[in-house]
């Protein structure tokens, strides 16, 4: 499998458990989810300035710490992003909010 089908195999945050297509679609941008409860799921980023990307995410979750809680990710400062469609960049778990 090459990498353009690996990344189509895989599921994107939000998208619903029997949704026939979870996967990315090849024009947009992603951050893979890296650790925590959403370990290895893409975050859809298409269209966040770098700013945004810098500061990371607190997404909603029933699978945080606190039920119906927020699980904190965010990106590494200095690792490199790659620009254009597909997997950009990645965020790391760093905790839980209620």
């Amino acid at each position: 499998m090459n990498g353009d089908e690996q990344l189509l195999n895989r599921r994107v945050y939000s998208a619903e458990h029997d949704d026939p297509h979870p996967g990315p679609l090849p024009q947009r941008t992603y951050a893979e989810l890296v650790g925590g409860p959403l370990d290895g799921l893409l975050l859809d980023t298409y269209g966040w300035r770098a700013g945004e990307v810098d500061d990371g995410v607190a997404l909603a979750t029933e699978l945080s710490r606190w039920p119906g809680g927020r699980v904190l990710y965010d990106p590494r400062p200095g690792e490199p992003r790659t620009p254009g469609p597909g997997v950009s960049s990645r965020f790391y778990y760093s905790g839980d909010t209620p």
